[in-house]
């Protein structure tokens, strides 16, 4: 029996790094930077960071399955907000579509990251404590990215 249900669920992360808004900022703009922490060596990874512009990485865990994060940016202020909408596929399957607001504001000795991902998870494939976890260890890439830790 297929599993048909949804769950919503929101989660907030903040992260403190000891780099100015506009380097952190340009570690989410650049195609190369960004590829670095957020995907993997083995996975395909394309951004076109503008409002309506799209970013896929496309990776596969093992032989058998497949997964896709495809995200469209709906709004960016540079230096100090990243809106964009997201879809986890697996397989042929959509798992996950997410709304997802990054803030960047100034800090002492840095800049605060706050990560606010509003998500519809579907029938099973994907728990919000999983996207949350992996959420973080993004976060904490980008931090060892930027040169720091990311924790306070």
């Amino acid at each position: 029996m297929i599993d048909r249900s949804v769950t919503h669920a929101t989660f907030t992360l903040e992260r403190l790094y000891p780099a100015a808004a506009a380097r952190v900022f340009a570690a989410w703009a650049n195609p190369k930077a960004k590829a670095r922490w957020f995907s993997t060596p083995d996975a395909d990874h394309e951004l076109d960071f503008r409002v309506g512009g799209r970013e896929v990485n496309r990776s596969h865990p093992d032989s058998d399955l497949s997964l896709t994060f495809e995200s469209l940016y709906r709004d960016i202020v540079p230096d100090e907000r990243i809106v964009y909408t997201s879809m986890l596929h697996v397989g042929d399957d959509l798992a996950t579509v997410s709304l997802t607001t990054v803030a960047f504001c100034p800090a002492d000795g840095g800049t605060r990251l706050i990560l606010t991902e509003q998500g519809t998870f579907l029938d099973g494939r994907e728990e919000p404590s999983w996207r949350k976890h992996g959420t973080g260890d993004w976060l904490d890439a980008l931090g060892v990215e930027l040169g720091a830790g990311g924790h306070e």
